[in-house]
């Protein structure tokens, strides 16, 4: 018997790689998913990545592809990509069980709107990576890839550790509090969060309507602003969008910046809550951008940001989960059976007042980014801690969850045990291409800088800008 190897040459490669050799012809979008294929055959058991896989569903859509490019016809701008979906997004043809017991079996007949719009653009949907149950904060089965005793974050678990193990050059996942950002920076890869209303949740497991966003995971920037172009389209069925224009994510976002980007580091209220490896690791960044970062301290306010997030996704996950807990309740975790009867405590006039605050708080950081064209502050508290019992703390994202800015994390530090950390950078709501070029921005300085190709710059005492 023979048994197949997997094909690196392509596993290794990222989405704009691929993309661009399957849109030419140079080779077939078969033959890139089933190296991706097999090399999950071969390590996913370790991994645990995965929730459903089929060979012969993916296989399919490849095959699909390569006839229709035989054609002549026009592709798309992911033609023959493979991704991976988080498993609370219906996929027509492929179970959603959505990390739960109680939705065992679940087979959803249509597709949600964003994996429309990833058939569009000619995506193979590879299959459906783990979730924690409900998208909260009870662990999946996945293992960080770098470290299999530690946690890989949740609860996009098995997106982000899929991209980072190269068993998919994408996947998407979604954030409530911190299930984009943090699993990003345990895994080492690129954790975009857009801005809340930029892309459609129809389709998708709904927690908290306020707080829910659409994310994704890529191993670059530039493949992070591929997908999210993609994704970027108006549906009117997500109240929470808004008819616009679309927001030209890959024109803005590839270009280079006018103006040198000004950066504001900001600790926030909860600095104390990282590890000395994030300190020591921002001390470092702050010395090498010198005179294009200034430290800002938020106003009183912000801090309040936590206790509100709080108030409103627990009433959220009270009502959304309402079903499950009146008629499985046995099944739930005891964490999330305790949300849930917590969400069941909170005052009306506390979850409404909680509301107001998002546009007070995004008030105040306009006039910020009149100034800065990025916040720049943790993805998390530190390397991904030991152990599969927990998913680590969202702590770090929990501020610009709750105000529903853009937020990218970029995998720029290391720790002491040689584990990445993770550097978030935030943006103004809406304003996600500048975001994401600023991201691009920051990495290729950095880049330079470490080859000692950035022109000599007099260093100056980092200023306190204060608003």
């Amino acid at each position: 018997m023979t048994i197949r190897k997997p094909d690196r040459k392509f596993t290794e490669l990222g989405a704009t790689a691929l993309a661009d050799m399957v849109g030419r012809g140079a080779v077939k979008a078969e033959a890139v998913t089933q190296a991706f294929l097999d090399r999950i055959a071969d390590e996913d058991e370790a991994l645990g990545a995965w929730a459903h896989v089929d060979a012969d569903y993916a296989l399919r859509q490849a095959r699909a592809l390569d006839l229709h490019r035989s054609t002549g016809r026009a592709v798309g701008p992911l033609h023959g990509v493979p991704i991976g979906i988080k498993d609370i997004i219906d996929v027509r043809g492929l179970p959603c069980e959505n990390g739960t017991m109680l939705d065992a079996g679940r087979m959803p007949g249509t597709d949600a709107f964003i994996v429309s719009r990833l058939r569009q653009a000619g995506a193979v949907i590879l299959g459906k990576t783990v979730t924690t149950e409900l998208a909260v904060y009870h662990p999946g089965k996945t293992r960080n890839p770098h470290d299999p005793g530690r946690t890989p974050g949740g609860s996009s678990s098995g997106s982000a550790a899929a991209v980072a193990a190269h068993l998919a050059p994408l996947a998407v996942g979604t954030q409530t509090n911190g299930s984009i950002i943090r699993p990003a920076s345990y895994c080492g890869i690129v954790g975009y969060k857009p801005s809340r209303g930029l892309v459609s949740r129809s389709g998708i497991l709904s927690q908290s309507p306020t707080l829910d966003t659409v994310g994704l995971f890529a191993r670059n920037v530039e493949d992070a602003v591929l997908l999210g172009d993609v994704l970027a389209d108006f549906d009117p069925q997500d109240r929470a969008m808004q008819p616009s224009a679309p927001p030209r994510l890959a024109a803005i976002a590839n270009s280079p910046p006018p103006l040198r980007p000004n950066l504001a580091l900001v600790r926030t209220s909860v600095w104390d809550e990282a590890d000395e490896d994030v300190k020591a690791g921002f001390e470092e960044l702050s010395a090498a951008l010198g005179n294009a970062m200034d430290s800002v301290d938020l106003p009183e306010p912000f801090a309040r940001a936590h206790d509100m997030h709080k108030a409103i996704m627990l009433a959220d996950i009270a009502k959304s989960f309402a079903s499950y807990y009146e008629y499985g309740r046995e099944q739930l975790s005891t964490t999330l059976a305790g949300m849930i009867a917590e969400g069941r405590r909170v005052l009306a006039v506390d979850y409404a007042l909680a509301h107001d605050w998002i546009e007070v708080l995004n008030a105040a950081l306009d006039r910020l980014f009149e100034r800065f064209d990025a916040i720049v502050t943790p993805a998390a508290t530190g390397e991904a801690p030991i152990g599969l019992e927990t998913t680590g703390s969202p702590v770090f994202a929990t501020l610009w969850t709750f105000c529903g800015v853009p937020a990218v994390t970029l995998p720029l530090l290391s720790g002491s045990s040689g584990l990445p950390i993770g550097v978030q950078l935030v943006g103004r709501r809406g304003d996600d291409a500048r975001l994401l070029r600023t991201a691009r921005w920051l990495v290729g300085t950095l880049r330079q800088e470490a080859a000692g190709t950035v022109p000599h710059e007099e260093p100056r005492e980092q200023q306190q800008w204060s608003m």
